[in-house]
């Protein structure tokens, strides 16, 4: 496997990974339009930080995209998206692919790195194998507008 950092240029090499995951797997709605903008949307925020896993043959299998975030007296790293092609899954290419993440953004001075999860067994085991708890200091607040 060969992991580099992802850039604008890979967003259509990754879309069909995308949209597979979250329309055929976790019931979305996606379209190549609407997935193409989230992913330009992390890639282009300031102070982006995002890595693309190839197989040896070129093909992307995953992808994690995120961002480093200044705070008083730490930088944080808030991880938006990690991806791995279904038919990769269960090879340990995922849980690879955070432990990448995670060094690659330690060395470039992040404290931490931040999450949001669906509250469900899946993600509770994939991060929490990882060493990713719950925060207790923290609540997420929404407020849907009709």
């Amino acid at each position: 496997m060969n992991i580099s950092e992802m850039t604008l240029e890979d967003v259509c090499a990754v879309l069909p990974l995308y949209l597979d995951w979250y329309n055929g797997h976790e019931g979305g709605c996606w379209t190549e339009e609407t997935a193409g903008k989230r992913i330009r949307q992390v890639l282009t925020v300031a102070d982006s930080y995002s890595l693309l896993m190839r197989d040896d043959e070129g093909e992307p299998v995953g992808f994690v995209m995120g961002y480093f975030k200044q705070y008083d007296d730490i930088v944080g790293y808030t991880l938006e998206e990690i991806v791995i092609a279904a038919g990769r899954q269960h090879r340990g290419l995922g849980s690879a692919l955070l432990a990448e993440v995670e060094n690659r953004v330690r060395e470039k001075g992040a404290s931490c790195v931040e999450l949001q999860a669906v509250n469900d067994q899946l993600h509770e085991r994939y991060y929490g194998k990882a060493g990713y708890r719950n925060a207790a200091n923290f609540v997420m607040k929404v407020k849907w507008l009709a």
